[in-house]
């Protein structure tokens, strides 16, 4: 297994469990009826960091048997470890402050969720068209 899938599958299994762990302020949340839109916040929370893991993994196991150098190799997991990391500042923050991260916030913790967010996006992007030019270049 390359190095780069390592340190993938590493940082993949420590975004499964913060992410798991955040069902513990999700069950809360419902449990002391909080308003719906922050319920929905935890539980998108506590449901899309392990699928940002599961995504994680599937690309630890691929980065073996593409025809691309190193270099690309750990661009892809540069990449799609920084993303993942930057969604688990931005999705927790969101349920706690209630802001969702799409516009500018009234307070500095709600401009950090929109940036943890935006560049959660933009590197969740880079990641896809690396995986499309690597996964072309190994056809």
């Amino acid at each position: 297994m390359l190095a780069s899938a390592r340190h993938l599958a590493f940082h993949g299994s420590i975004v499964l469990l913060f992410g798991l762990l955040l069902g513990v302020p999700y069950a809360k949340a419902i449990n002391r009826a909080a308003p719906a839109h922050i319920v929905n916040s935890w539980r998108i929370a506590h449901q899309s960091l392990p699928i940002a893991a599961t995504l994680m993994f599937a690309v630890a196991a691929l980065l073996s048997h593409l025809s691309v150098s190193s270099l690309v190799s750990w661009l892809i997991a540069g990449t799609l470890i920084a993303s993942s990391y930057f969604f688990c500042v931005s999705m927790p923050l969101a349920a706690i402050t209630g802001h969702r991260g799409l516009t500018k916030g009234n307070g500095p913790m709600e401009n950090v969720v929109l940036l943890a967010n935006v560049a959660g996006a933009w590197l969740s992007l880079a990641t896809a068209l690396l995986l499309v030019y690597a996964t072309a270049a190994t056809l």
